[in-house]
């Protein structure tokens, strides 16, 4: 399974995702889920996606080789020269409904799943941070001010602390702060989530990223924030008021 998780802020965009994937109790591996392209100081984009691996790793593949074919071929319209975000969804939904048409008759007819989803998030020079969430046949929402994140995969447990914590206001600290105690609380509850886990941070029209980190299990920082979280919740269990007499 996956948890992924990326938020929209007046600061930027943050993404985290895991890399964890479950076909079985005795079938777990490790596979890549957040990918970045960038042109720096022009665009920075980030896509994280969720669901069938055969149907994403082709989505990826498709953009990839657009991108590839544009070295020789400038003509070539990709998610690194098109004119807007808008348009960047736009080809990932197109390359979505692509691999969809193309085997999910195939994949369902053997039993499995061939839902997938995707999160695309970034901004290029003279636009605005834009965070999308596409569905399996391409079609896709936008974050807005009264949502300004989104979740993919298992997105229950650590929903709690982004709806109590994440306004269009907060600082992109206090957004990867967020969305590293959403994915603690994912990996506690749902062995099927689980590290290492791939963040990245673009900063408001700086048009490049941040910061793109591989958190692995051992990581200081983040087991700090975790262990931090778990004492804070024990600590206010304790000060709640008594509910009986």
């Amino acid at each position: 399974m996956t948890y992924g998780v990326a938020v929209r802020v007046d600061a930027g965009l943050v993404m985290l995702a895991d890399t964890r994937t479950n076909a079985g109790m005795d079938n777990i591996s490790r596979f890549q889920k957040l990918f970045t392209y960038e042109v720096p100081g022009e665009r920075a984009i980030g896509i994280l996606m969720s669901g069938n691996l055969s149907i994403t790793q082709g989505v990826q593949s498709i953009l990839s080789r657009a991108i590839e074919k544009c070295a020789g071929d400038p003509g070539v319209e990709t998610i690194l020269n098109c004119e807007s975000m808008f348009r960047v969804a736009q080809l990932a939904g197109d390359a979505m409904a692509s691999m969809q048409g193309k085997y999910r008759q195939t994949i369902e007819m053997q039993g499995a799943a061939a839902d997938a989803t995707i999160m695309v998030c970034g901004q290029r020079k003279g636009g605005k941070p834009r965070l999308y969430l596409l569905y399996s046949a391409g079609n896709f929402i936008e974050a807005t001010a009264d949502t300004p994140y989104f979740q993919i995969g298992e997105h229950k447990y650590g929903k709690p602390i982004l709806d109590r914590v994440i306004t269009p206001e907060s600082s992109l600290e206090e957004a990867v702060k967020a969305v590293c105690v959403s994915m603690d609380s994912t990996m506690r509850s749902n062995l099927s989530v689980g590290m290492p886990l791939d963040l990245a941070i673009i900063e408001r029209d700086a048009c490049t990223f941040r910061a793109r980190n591989r958190i692995e299990a051992d990581d200081q920082r983040f087991a700090a924030i975790s262990q931090s979280w778990a004492a804070a919740l024990r600590n206010g269990f304790e000060d709640l008021p008594s509910f009986v007499d």
